[in-house]
């Protein structure tokens, strides 16, 4: 619902603030006042087009914020959260356009700037707008449809629970068809590409880790002699050359000494006894190494055939890493490569299996989604036909007493997510005159009321918080204008409505009468609103009925269509 709406520079307004109410408003003016800015405002919030020519001369831009309270868990809070704005504590939602006079034009919805198109999304959640160029809702096909769905109501829920499901498996088994065989040779090239790799692999038999293992004994085995002449000058070093004539200096005696050295005194100072127990240790520990050389240097042997060996299974397993395990480049990628292709050609070499078993299924899906289908039809066909007569029937009130409104339910080429019907609503306005397309068949003034007719029927079905008419009443008077009047009221029960008028009987049905007033200073006209109250409402009816705001004739019958309007309401 629309609370509030600030105007600045638009037209002949140069600052305005709309108050809103739930229920029927109504707006009301002389003519050049500027009415219709009231709902060219309303346009501009919700993507309308943004024409420099509606910059108010000698402003440098027009702008227009409109406060909406909007449901919390709705679809519009969704887009809203979506695009990246807010709404405050509220549930209100904050919308800003503005126009500058060189054309460029900027909105905001929830304190983030936007493009347009957010907000002409956002306007399918919150507002119709039907006015001689903005029939536009209605007029889309799919709403069409999705308004019919909604009035017929329960009794398309189930065929269409069943017709949806059995619609989205359908696509799943015609894609899966669709790639197994559009793409066979594709599959073949993948499959035998595959066959090819997992057969190289179990060729060279390849083991976790191998390829680790094997580059350590090839460095050892090419470095052989180095590493075994090193263990033993490491060995002569810390234990001597058990084959020395002469007991030569190394490590193992020069601890000795020292320990012996310590050991004469250690017991008259305990801090040089614990140094001489750790010379103890070191010596201790220096003989173990020195054994652990003497073993090393015994099992160092270059072994040139077995290095050769060793090469030429590292090169074996370079040009698989190479091929199949690139990424990481280890064995361990290879085998993982290997384990996911098993599985990937298993399914691929399944494939003719199931693809008969696909087909299969996809032929009683076939069959089921045509019965589904013509479930759907028949159920909207019958409701088009209640629809089209409860229009027509409302149409004969408002003054279009020969005009025939049907439902054409027709059938697409190929099934969609609803169905294969294709909705549209026709308007046949004369006796004789064909039934055409809603933007074909009626002038704007026709065209409104047809609107108005459709969206008192749909009322409840095609549910929207705010609905805008301007000039519905065109064209016509008396009992047309006051049956208008009744049905516009009565669609204001479920719905905020807000009309522009120049009809007082449609004008004493509101819940607020705002009037567009105008001041001349001989150069420029400057408009505002202003909320009547009772007396101001008498007023105004009075002006719209006689042309005179006091006249007694005008002011009595003012009054009188006040006290019809509140018994009717």
């Amino acid at each position: 619902m629309v609370d509030e709406v600030r105007i600045q520079g638009l037209g002949v307004i140069d600052e305005a603030v709309l108050d809103l109410s739930p229920g029927f408003n109504v707006v009301t003016g002389e003519t050049g006042a500027g009415k219709t800015m009231v709902v060219t405002s309303l346009g501009l919030l919700f993507g309308g087009r943004a024409d420099p020519r509606r910059v108010r001369p000698g402003a440098d831009r027009a702008s227009v914020e409109g406060r909406i309270v909007v449901d919390a868990g709705g679809r519009a809070a969704e887009r809203v959260e979506e695009a990246g704005g807010e709404l405050d504590d509220e549930h209100v939602l904050i919308v800003t356009r503005s126009v500058s006079a060189e054309g460029r034009s900027r909105a905001f919805l929830g304190g983030r700037s936007v493009p347009v198109s957010v907000l002409i999304n956002l306007a399918d959640d919150l507002i119709a707008v039907h006015g001689q160029s903005d029939q536009q809702r209605l007029l889309q096909s799919a709403r069409q449809r999705g308004a019919l769905d909604r009035y017929a109501g329960s009794a398309l829920t189930k065929p269409m629970r069943a017709y949806t499901a059995a619609y989205q498996r359908h696509r799943q088994v015609t894609a899966l068809l669709d790639e197994l065989t559009t793409r066979a040779r594709e599959r073949a090239q993948e499959a035998e590409m595959l066959r090819f790799g997992l057969e190289e692999i179990e060729k060279v038999d390849p083991k976790d880790g191998e390829d680790v293992a094997l580059a350590a004994e090839e460095e050892r085995l090419g470095h052989a002699d180095a590493l075994r002449g090193a263990a033993d000058t490491a060995h002569e070093a810390l234990l001597g050359d058990a084959a020395a004539a002469f007991e030569a200096a190394n490590v193992t005696n020069l601890l000795g000494q020292a320990r012996n050295a310590l050991d004469t005194v250690r017991d008259h100072d305990p801090e040089l006894a614990a140094l001489a127990d750790r010379l103890a240790e070191a010596g201790y520990l220096v003989s173990d190494v020195g054994t652990d050389l003497a073993s090393y240097a015994e099992s160092v042997d270059a072994d040139p055939a077995r290095l050769a060996v060793v090469q030429e299974r590292r090169a074996e397993l370079t040009a698989l890493i190479r091929k199949y395990g690139a990424a990481e480049g280890t064995v361990g990628a290879v085998l993982e490569w290997a384990r996911a292709s098993a599985a990937r050609l298993t399914e691929l070499e399944g494939d003719d299996d199931r693809i008969e078993e696909l087909r299969a299924e996809h032929a009683e899906l076939a069959g089921r989604l045509a019965a589904e289908a013509g479930e759907l039809t028949a159920v909207r066909a019958a409701a088009a036909e209640r629809f089209g007569a409860a229009v027509t029937a409302e149409l004969t009130a408002l003054m279009m007493p020969h005009a025939r409104v049907e439902i054409a339910v027709t059938q697409a080429a190929d099934y969609g997510p609803h169905g294969l019907d294709e909705v549209e609503v026709l308007l046949a306005p004369h006796p004789g005159s064909p039934a055409l397309p809603l933007h074909k068949g009626a002038s704007g003034g026709e065209l409104s009321r047809v609107m108005l007719a459709i969206e008192v029927v749909f009322a409840g079905a095609d549910p929207v918080p705010t609905f805008v008419f301007d000039e519905v009443d065109a064209g016509v008077g008396g009992k047309a204008a006051v049956e208008i009047g009744r049905r516009l009221a009565r669609l204001a029960r479920n719905a905020q409505v807000i009309v522009v008028t120049h009809l007082p009987q449609v004008a004493a049905f509101a819940d607020q009468h705002l009037v567009v007033e105008k001041s001349d200073d001989g150069t420029v006209t400057s408009s505002g609103v202003t909320a009547l109250d009772r007396e101001g409402r008498v007023r105004e009816l009075s002006r719209m009925l006689a042309g005179l705001e006091d006249s007694e004739l005008g002011r009595a019958h003012a009054e009188e269509l006040l006290e019809l309007a509140a018994r009717e309401r």
